[in-house]
């Protein structure tokens, strides 16, 4: 008798899929009727996966569209199109009951702790407040449950009857990851959750969501603009330009070997303690104009700013699209990887440096 080999197993599903999703504003303008406004592209066909427990990280400029994108996903704002698939339900299709049940599993930190919480509250009544609006009526096990989370970001059972204005900011952050977390959700994103905080701050808090990732079995879309940061805590980045994603890999393969010409200037931007380095980063790029480009349905939008493509007739005439040029390693350009060849100097940051 033969025994048959066993099929290998089928690799787990994202639980978090995204594909082309678009969307467009009205331009705001003094004196303009809302016909004569012009369109603004916030997201351009953005399409990524985040599995099970990893940390995805969107990158770029502020303008850029990587909080618009978070809020798709969300359904705080409807998109124009594309597709949202989370764990495999299409969340732009479920009801208004559905989505209210959904989102108890996808919640969001925001950027200002100052503006995200309700002065009137104590921080208990804040951290209890998603489950009394999800259904939780019992007031005891309310209160057990959010005195159990704040413990768990570190702040006592004492502090939770103050009101949130007598905290700082980093413990003002520490409530609102504790106000996402209660409801036990299993994807969080996070809109720039340490850009206000000082740099001592931020470690401590980017340490609290490694650890509380790992504890709960946490999924992150993490928005960020430093790239520090994001090399620190991201297992893998999108950069985003303009509304659309313009390189796809994993952190350490992204930091090395960048692909695209707007990843190179990012990490060309990004200080270093090396006063050499920085200099030698500011020769390599003092002939290159610092705005330029823009969005645009022919070409390339970063030709302008970019030193491959500047003159090349393919950056003008056509744009890219986001490509698999090496395993894993996604780019939206004509010549990848040539702008990184041309640069001479380091381009990783020191790991750890947070």
């Amino acid at each position: 008798m033969t025994t048959e080999p066993a099929n290998p197993a089928e690799p787990e599903r994202p639980l978090l899929e995204v594909r082309d999703l678009s969307k467009s504003y009205r331009a705001k303008g003094a004196g303009l009727r809302m016909r004569r406004r012009p369109e603004v592209t916030a997201l351009r066909n953005v399409s990524f996966d985040i599995r099970r427990g990893e940390t995805v990280g969107l990158v770029g400029e502020s303008g850029s569209g990587k909080s618009t994108a978070a809020s798709c996903l969300l359904r705080l704002i409807e998109p124009d199109s594309g597709s949202i698939r989370f764990d495999g339900i299409d969340v732009r299709s479920v009801s208004r009951a559905d989505l209210r049940r959904l989102r108890a599993r996808m919640q969001m930190v925001f950027q200002d702790p100052y503006g995200s919480l309700d002065p009137r509250f104590s921080v208990r009544e804040l951290v209890e407040e998603p489950l009394l609006v999800h259904g939780e009526r019992d007031k005891e096990t309310r209160r057990a449950r959010a005195l159990q989370m704040l413990e768990r970001v570190g702040l006592s059972a004492e502090q939770a009857e103050r009101n949130a204005h007598a905290f700082s900011g980093g413990q003002r952050q520490r409530i609102a990851i504790a106000r996402a977390l209660v409801l036990q959700p299993e994807l969080v994103a996070l809109d720039e959750p340490v850009t206000a905080l000082d740099v001592s701050v931020q470690a401590q808090v980017l340490n609290l969501l490694t650890s509380l990732q790992q504890e709960l079995n946490l999924t992150y879309l993490f928005i960020v603009h430093d790239l520090a940061v994001a090399q620190y805590l991201c297992h893998r980045i999108a950069v985003m330009y303009l509304g659309e994603i313009v390189e796809l890999a994993d952190s350490e393969e992204l930091f090395e070997n960048p692909l695209h010409p707007y990843t190179v200037t990012l990490l060309m931007a990004a200080p270093v303690p090396d006063p050499e380095v920085m200099e030698a980063r500011r020769t390599a790029f003092q002939d290159m104009p610092a705005v330029g480009g823009g969005r645009t349905d022919q070409g390339c939008p970063l030709r302008q700013r970019c030193r491959v493509g500047r003159r090349r007739p393919e950056c003008a005439a056509t744009r890219p699209v986001l490509r698999e040029v090496t395993e894993g390693h996604l780019a939206a350009c004509h010549f990848p990887g040539e702008m990184r060849a041309a640069v001479a100097t380091p381009l990783s940051t020191t790991p750890g440096s947070i």
